[in-house]
């Protein structure tokens, strides 16, 4: 299955970056490439299902390593970052959508609210990131990524959170 986006590994994690043509997807996995991440493909994403148990992405043979950015064209990463900055093939474990920001549109806030994307009969936690001016895209998948993996490993904030509050509201009525 090919899908249009950006496949990375950010913080040992495979993260494909979705979302229309022109919403920046490519200045995003751009910027997390300068940050050390590593580039596994831009535009076409080959994803495989594997073992009937996970998703695997690679990019094709022709556009390896390459990356097109508007206002400079097409450019190698390997030969402008180094061998460090890419991989040929991920294990997709999380789904990053950018969409352009719409104000008539509820985000979420909390982090409560999981969703995920079905690719090829496999859920995928997705984030809906939405970009607007000012905003450290970069900066927000990094976070996102690094507590998607808190939360595999037992870790959910958001819902200790709220269970906290739960709990001290009962405690304020009780004691009232």
């Amino acid at each position: 299955m090919m899908i249009h986006g950006v496949l990375l590994d950010v913080h040992g994690s495979g993260v494909l970056i979705t979302g229309k043509s022109g919403v920046g997807k490519s200045e995003a996995a751009l910027d997390l490439i300068t940050r050390g991440h590593r580039l596994v493909t831009d535009d076409v994403v080959n994803i495989k299902l594997v073992a009937k148990k996970f998703l695997m992405g690679s990019g094709s043979e022709l556009t390896k390593h390459k990356m097109e950015i508007r206002g400079l064209g097409i450019i190698d990463v390997c030969a402008i970052f180094g061998i460090g900055s890419i991989r040929n093939r991920k294990r997709v474990e999380l789904v990053i959508k950018l969409e352009h920001w719409d104000n008539s549109k509820e985000y979420e806030r909390l982090g409560l609210e999981e969703k995920t994307c079905r690719i090829l009969e496999i859920d995928i936690p997705m984030i809906i990131i939405p970009v607007r001016s000012g905003r450290n895209i970069a900066t927000i998948i990094e976070v996102a990524t690094k507590n998607h993996r808190l939360k595999r490993m037992g870790t959910f904030t958001a819902k200790e959170l709220d269970e906290k509050i739960i709990k001290k509201g009962k405690d304020i009525c009780v004691s009232h």
